[in-house]
Parts: C-alpha cells; structure tokens; sequence
C-alpha cells in the first residue's frame, strides 16, 4: 500500500480506470484512512506515475436516482407525487 494526498473529488471507480488505463493494474478500491490520505495497493515501480494520475484526477459526484424508490414507497401508501406535494406544502 502506498499513500497519496487525496483528491478533492474523489471518484474511486474512475481512479481505478485512470490507473488501470495507464497499465497500473489495480482491482481493489481506494482506502482513505482517518487522517484523509489515500492508500492505493500497487506497485512501488509504479508509484511516480500514479503520483501523476492521482494530482491529476477530478472524479464526478453521482446522485444516485432514487425516483424508482420514491414511486414504489408513494405507490404502497397510496398517493401521486403531486398529493405529497400538496401535504408537504
């Protein structure tokens, strides 16, 4: 494990394609520990361009949709988007 300060947005899925695009094989996610640095398990050869990657990186933030969800709970108690609207003010 070699450590790295951790990018302000931080993406672990995309880093991983990043490293794994430039021929730095790594298969587990990214480990921040208690004091926000950021561990990746690879090679030590491969340390000084992963350095780059990692500086590099500015992953996105994924909202999750939960739209699905919230249908199915409305849809259980009974109710339209629009009557939660009008309860809810």
């Amino acid at each position: 494990m070699i450590k790295f300060n951790k990018p302000e947005n931080l993406n672990g899925t995309e880093l991983l394609d990043e490293l794994n695009a430039v021929g730095i094989k790594i298969t587990e996610p990214p480990l921040i520990d208690g004091n926000g640095d950021l561990w990746l398990n690879i090679a030590a050869k491969n340390q000084e361009k992963a350095t780059a990657i990692v500086a590099a990186h500015n992953g996105t933030i994924v909202a999750l949709d939960k739209s699905a969800e919230k249908a199915a709970i409305l849809d259980r108690i009974g109710l339209t988007a629009d009557e939660l609207k009008t309860i809810l003010g």
